[in-house]
């Protein structure tokens, strides 16, 4: 059974960088979205190593061994004995490009496989997709206006609703969790997503109008979220947010953003935060998680 979801948002890409919308177009990690990838990988395995050895004791032949001249081989009921030995980690990913690169960052450390899902796919941005806020204002300014101010000017041009996606992810997320709900193993699911997805299914499980102005802010890229769902003797389930938004220590030390100077090449354009084109601050204007 499911008990603990943590949802990580990807790491940067060049899209980001130029604040376009990305939407379900497949962009890769930029050498700054690695090495966030990485320190959240590094940080989220470090807290989860417990799911190393129950993968292990599960998969016994995933144990290394010395070669036939050791003096002993290494012993795999040290990890069936564990105590975390039931206990299960999975991980899950949008099937985009730069939600499986984040994963992995994550999940190669424990040696744990990574399950990429469609249906974890970031919201679609329809005839955006590709454009700057600039572009999307000078194409309809009254439709990037209604849309930032959340009331749906942008569905003409084919994005989809923030309610949509985010009863899209919490019905990815019901089925998921319906298909461990009979097993008696302890369960921590990562899903790792994207921005707008994250938020809006988020909002959806705790029953928070995704189109509310006064809602869950942006996430950031490659930081986490984590949720402890509730299984009610009806059949339903409640959600818990633990932690929102939440990235790794180092994050604090550095400029999370634009990464460290060792891998910014002269010239590279540093992110920035969005600049609002209608003269007026924004909401969702912090790390823009429509991108």
């Amino acid at each position: 059974m499911i008990n603990e979801v943590v949802m990580v948002r990807h790491g940067r890409t060049s899209y980001n960088l130029a604040r376009r919308l990305q939407g379900q177009i497949d962009i890769p990690l930029d050498i700054i979205g690695q090495w966030q990838a990485d320190q959240t990988g590094y940080e989220l395995a470090s807290r989860y190593y417990w799911a190393k050895v129950s993968h292990i004791a599960a998969h016994p032949e995933l144990l290394a061994q010395p070669g036939p001249d050791a003096q002993q081989r290494s012993d795999i009921e040290e990890y069936r004995n564990a105590p975390v030995a039931d206990r299960r980690l999975v991980v899950m990913a949008s099937d985009l490009f730069r939600a499986e690169r984040t994963a992995h960052a994550f999940a190669d450390l424990l040696g744990l496989p990574v399950t990429l899902d469609k249906r974890l796919r970031e919201r679609s941005f329809g005839r955006w997709e590709g454009l700057t806020r600039p572009e999307v204002c000078a194409m309809d300014a009254e439709a990037y206006a209604s849309w930032k101010a959340h009331t749906g000017g942008e569905l003409k041009y084919g994005v989809e609703s923030r309610e949509a996606c985010g009863r899209r992810g919490a019905d990815a997320l019901r089925d998921i969790i319906g298909e461990f709900r009979d097993d008696d193993a302890e369960t921590t699911l990562v899903i790792v997503s994207h921005g707008s997805w994250i938020v809006a299914t988020i909002s959806t499980l705790l029953g928070i109008d995704p189109d509310g102005l006064s809602g869950l802010g942006a996430m950031r890229n490659a930081f986490w979220s984590r949720l402890t769902p509730t299984y009610r003797p009806d059949g339903s389930i409640t959600w818990m947010l633990d932690e929102y938004d939440t990235g790794p220590r180092i994050a604090g030390l550095v400029d999370w953003e634009n990464g460290p100077e060792q891998l910014r090449a002269e010239g590279m354009p540093k992110w920035k935060p969005i600049p609002d084109v209608l003269g007026k601050d924004a909401p969702g204007s912090g790390s823009g998680s429509q991108m």
